[in-house]
């Protein structure tokens, strides 16, 4: 599933690390070395290359290849050295410090890693920024939702307080915090098992359709549900929720497709269910609208070329009608092309 090509016969490493030093000397940067070194080694190798380099010339590779290669080449090659959980915790800090209500990398990396993979990211995230990424998500992911309550279900009765409203049929306006939702969401350890409970997948899955029903969806039930239970048992209650009420869960969170706690929350179930079919609409939106977002066709590619990115080429090719790695060529140039291709699998 993974699109990585890694040579049969791979160079020691400190033949890779001479090789690096060579492209980064004399008279211009040899970024064609830089990729076929690079782009074609695993996570394991690279960290190898990594110490070995920093032991031997005194320098964090990071470094050399900051101060010799820029800009969309630079952030690939860079997000792509580094460790995953690393490279997680980067891609979460940037987010959280610039938040903007249709960010996705934390959804990603809390909903389409493995808890372990998950926990790896937060101790990457200590390590790197002395601090801990439920802090910075909660302290610096301050954008609100407003959601629009009908016939004033309990989550705006509470808020409502001394106001007499129960009787009225009026639409009012609560607010969630986006944080209300990644906070807990990046802070769970899921269970990673098979077994499912599916008495409770159906129950819950009827909690969900009764809060959905009322427009409550920032209802501490659903954020329960969707932040703790395990990937199976989700899928399961999912699936539940398909059987009962004859359509998907997705299709009742699509009242407003332009609001954004509801696109949120949708992501986050479509990371759960499709993770193939989500990723690749990340992609063809980045490459699709005017303008390429660069930062969003990196990201996918860095951090699934070693998991599921065939798969998600596949998706792409069904989708469109154009293998992915045509279209990433359409719209990229230069050494960022030729990383992003490699990444992909082209040939070399």
């Amino acid at each position: 599933m993974a699109t990585l090509t890694v040579p049969a016969g791979v160079p020691p490493v400190a033949e890779d690390c001479e090789q690096l030093r060579k492209a980064f000397t004399g008279w211009g940067t040899n970024e064609k070395l830089i990729i076929d070194i690079l782009a074609h080694r695993d996570a394991a190798q690279r960290r190898a290359i990594r110490a070995a380099y920093a032991e031997t010339y005194g320098e964090e590779l990071l470094r050399a290849l900051n101060d010799e290669i820029h800009g969309k080449f630079e952030r690939a090659v860079i997000q792509w050295t580094l460790d995953p959980a690393e490279r997680d915790a980067v891609l979460a800090n940037e987010e959280a410090k610039k938040w903007h209500a249709g960010g996705r990398a934390l959804v990603e990396i809390a909903c389409t890693r493995t808890p372990a993979q998950l926990w790896a990211a937060k101790q990457a995230y200590h390590d790197r920024f002395k601090r801990s990424l439920e802090e910075d998500v909660a302290a610096h992911v301050t954008g609100e939702f407003r959601k629009v309550c009908r016939n004033l279900p309990e989550i705006c009765l509470v808020r409502a307080i001394d106001l007499d409203l129960a009787k009225c049929s009026l639409k009012i306006s609560f607010v969630v915090s986006s944080s209300q939702l990644l906070v807990p969401l990046i802070s769970a350890y899921r269970y990673d098992g098979p077994e499912v409970n599916t008495s409770l997948a159906h129950s819950e899955a009827k909690i969900l359709q009764d809060k959905i029903h009322d427009k409550a969806y920032g209802d501490e039930e659903i954020i329960r549900i969707l932040t703790t239970r395990s990937k199976a048992q989700l899928l399961a209650t999912f699936n539940s929720y398909n059987d009962q009420f004859s359509h998907p869960i997705n299709k009742d969170l699509k009242e407003d497709p332009k609001d954004e706690y509801l696109a949120t929350l949708r992501a986050i179930i479509r990371c759960f269910t499709c993770p193939d079919r989500y990723f690749e609409k990340i992609i063809r939106l980045a490459i699709g609208s005017v303008g390429t977002d660069e930062n969003s066709l990196t990201r996918i590619i860095t951090t699934r070329a070693e998991v599921d990115l065939k798969l998600i080429k596949e998706a792409y090719q069904k989708r469109n009608s154009v293998p992915l790695e045509k279209a990433v060529s359409k719209d990229t140039t230069r050494d960022y092309e030729d990383m992003l291709l490699a990444l992909l699998g082209a040939e070399y």
